[in-house]
């Protein structure tokens, strides 16, 4: 397959920007859940719910009893996120935030929930409450940035990425943030040198080695770009993953006017 790489096209097309939506910023699967759940309900609360839909069932269920309820409105949007119902999770999570004022953990989620709305300015704005200059939370940095460059501020962005890798070095969804920031304002080496970091840390996730995958592929290395994105998966993801890099490096070849679809693979979901 002859492949033609257009990195300003590619960056341009719905589905790659689709892509640098969903990898930047942090994880909001059901696995974390129990980092803001474990106080609801009292000691003899059941364990947080694994299945999504169940746990915005229980979570949904203790909101509605009482909506002003800081724990019960933190769990149900949460839940919500990681349902993708983005929406509702900022509705419930705004409502919440004007019942509880200055509630960090909260606006955080409040902060989360609108950037994946792509409200990206008012997300940042949110995240700014969220935490202090004296007192930073690395992980808000990192998110602050995402909306940053969401925005075309790369260079601010990258700011807020050192600040935050200074916080938790060689943390590899930071050093993934900032292999995509600079592929979004096209310096491909410096973006693969991030991801190449990121990638070399034992706790990098599937999406750190996807994102690599990508870059290197828009540097015309796609056999490189190949064996990245299906090493140790499973034959059927492998294959996903693979079918999905093709389809995004050959956005180029497609007439000018062809429509153009997001493709829905591995390598566009959270880790």
């Amino acid at each position: 397959m002859r492949l033609r790489f257009s990195l300003a096209r590619l960056v341009a097309s719905t589905s790659l920007v689709a892509v640098v939506a969903m990898g930047l910023g942090g994880c909001t699967g059901m696995s974390k859940l129990s980092d803001v759940t474990g106080s609801i309900g009292g000691p003899r609360a059941e364990a947080a719910p694994t299945d999504p839909v169940r746990a915005i069932e229980v979570y949904g269920e203790r909101y509605r009893a009482n909506p002003k309820d800081a724990d019960a409105a933190l769990a149900y949007g949460q839940a919500l996120r990681a349902n993708g119902q983005r929406a509702q999770a900022a509705a419930v999570l705004e409502q919440a935030t004007i019942a509880n004022p200055g509630n960090k953990a909260l606006l955080a989620q409040y902060g989360r929930a609108l950037a994946d709305n792509g409200n990206f300015q008012q997300a940042y704005d949110v995240l700014s409450k969220a935490h202090s200059p004296d007192n930073p939370d690395w992980r808000l940095l990192s998110v602050q940035g995402t909306t940053l460059d969401q925005m075309g501020r790369h260079e601010e962005a990258r700011s807020y990425y050192a600040s935050a890798l200074k916080i938790a070095p060689g943390d590899p969804g930071v050093l993934s943030n900032l292999g995509l920031s600079y592929m979004l304002s096209r310096d491909l080496p410096k973006a693969e040198e991030a991801l190449r970091q990121a990638y070399a840390s034992p706790r990098a996730g599937v999406r750190v080695r996807q994102n690599l995958g990508l870059v290197v592929g828009l540097q015309g290395r796609f056999a490189e770009a190949e064996t990245i994105v299906k090493a140790d998966l499973p034959p059927d993801q492998a294959a996903a993953n693979v079918a999905y890099l093709k389809e995004m490096l050959s956005r180029s070849d497609a007439p000018r006017g062809a429509p153009k679809r997001t493709p829905v693979a591995s390598l566009s979901r959270p880790d």
